[in-house]
């Protein structure tokens, strides 16, 4: 269960302006981010996030959309998180290995304020407060 409001971060810019605040936060990586960067650019992503902000609290997950593949290589280099979409044949086998890790798989993507789309750095602050009212897209 993710706690904290999540945000798309694409890259180290977001990642940056999302813990800059020093509010809770989830990063979210973009949809089937470890089909085209891969697990070990957002592992790499989160661990420079970790040495920048070594106080900020924050969990990350990676988005691994279908390919089961992905997210058990993602759990093998240590990723606390991951999206898997819960129509992935190996849904079940790829959760029960995340919960002898420690980790959790989650069927489906959270309700995130992507920073890629326009003004949403300008909404970034209220969002990670909990107004839901913020517009996603």
């Amino acid at each position: 269960m993710i706690l904290h409001p999540a945000v798309v971060v694409h890259g180290a810019d977001h990642v940056r302006a999302a813990l800059r605040p020093g509010l809770p936060v989830a990063l979210l990586s973009a949809p089937g981010a470890a089909l085209f960067a891969g697990c070990m650019w957002w592992r790499g992503l989160i661990g420079q996030a970790r040495a920048e902000f070594p106080l900020a609290a924050f969990d990350d997950v990676l988005d691994c959309a279908d390919a089961a593949g992905q997210a058990m290589a993602a759990l093998r280099v240590g990723q606390p998180a991951l999206v898997l979409d819960a129509a992935c044949p190996a849904f079940a086998a790829v959760n029960a290995v995340a919960g002898m890790l420690g980790a959790i798989v989650l069927p489906a993507r959270p309700a995130a304020l992507d920073l890629a789309a326009t003004g949403n750095l300008r909404r970034l602050c209220a969002w990670l407060r909990g107004d839901r009212t913020v517009p996603l897209g």
